[in-house]
């Protein structure tokens, strides 16, 4: 895989030279491959909404720099319009952004503000609708008539029918039922596995991310914390607790179990993984008597 986004020493502060000047970003160093789905995880204020919003150019650098595609977006030269095409950021609360009279004309500004031809605008809003689940008579009413779950999906339809290269999210099933949620966020997983594109995904839950992303970035204070692989990242749960975040509570219980004395791992971050644990202790423990991993009625990959 080839690198797809990379942050060098990068600083941003807000109110520069005022009483209240503060740096959101600080000496912060990183790369993404292309393909990866990379969750970020941070308390509040750890500057995880300012680093995303550095990837399209909301925000500029007060020094280092961010490089999308191999290409320093403020370099001399450079269209920073194009980086907003390649790179599809989905705001918090995106619904809120809706203004056409109807779900299709929603989905279809973004492809027209490309210059594309009309047949080739249709044929991405029907894409983006088959991806995020808006069958024909949703795309004929109007956005204010939904849902707030639909809604959601609408905009960030929107944004998947730009067909970025990659797709930023921030928080993006905030505010939904859980079962908005698995919704929301089973389609985008299901965009990533079918497009290879690379997805972004910012959340407080740490169950979002162990369940959907494969790379965790961890903020806080201004800086990286960790950057790794979710198995890595969730085996070192006692830093997470320490730096004030959550983690799974499947990997909470094997923490637990840990402490009472059981010689078990703590990278558990799945159910599914934990049932495959188990049943690879109790196996390991009683031979004679085995529990298939996967067949039976078990299933744990």
């Amino acid at each position: 895989m080839s690198e797809i986004i990379r942050a060098e020493h990068l600083r941003y502060v807000y109110n520069p030279g005022m009483p209240d000047e503060t740096a959101a970003l600080d000496d912060v160093s990183f790369s993404i491959e292309e393909g990866d789905f990379v969750g970020v995880i941070g308390s509040t204020g750890s500057g995880k909404s300012t680093l995303i919003s550095h990837f399209n150019g909301l925000n500029r650098p007060t020094s280092g720099r961010i490089l999308v595609d191999g290409r320093d977006m403020w370099s001399s030269g450079e269209d920073l319009r194009s980086f907003r095409f390649l790179v599809g950021l989905v705001f918090q609360y995106p619904e809120y952004q809706l203004f056409e009279e109807t779900c299709a004309k929603d989905i279809a500004y973004g492809p027209r503000n490309m210059g594309l031809d009309e047949a080739e605008v249709q044929r991405r809003v029907q894409e983006a609708a088959a991806f995020t689940g808006l069958g024909p008579d949703l795309l004929a009413r109007s956005p204010f008539e939904l849902s707030g779950g639909q809604k959601r999906r609408v905009a960030i339809a929107g944004v998947m029918a730009m067909r970025p290269r990659i797709l930023v999210l921030d928080e993006p099933a905030a505010g939904l039922d859980p079962a908005g949620r698995d919704t929301i966020l089973s389609q985008i997983r299901d965009y990533h596995e079918k497009t290879g594109i690379t997805v972004v995904l910012v959340s407080h839950s740490m169950e979002d991310i162990a369940r959907y992303a494969n790379r965790v970035l961890v903020m806080s204070h201004a800086k990286v914390a960790m950057y790794d692989t979710v198995e890595r990242i969730f085996a070192r749960a006692p830093e997470l607790l320490e730096l004030g975040l959550s983690v799974p509570q499947v990997t909470q219980i094997f923490l637990k179990l840990r402490q009472m004395g059981l010689d078990i791992p703590t990278d558990v971050y799945t159910t599914p993984y934990a049932v495959k644990t188990i049943l690879k202790a109790w196996n390991a423990r009683h031979p004679e008597h085995p529990i298939p991993l996967e067949g039976g009625g078990v299933h744990a990959s």
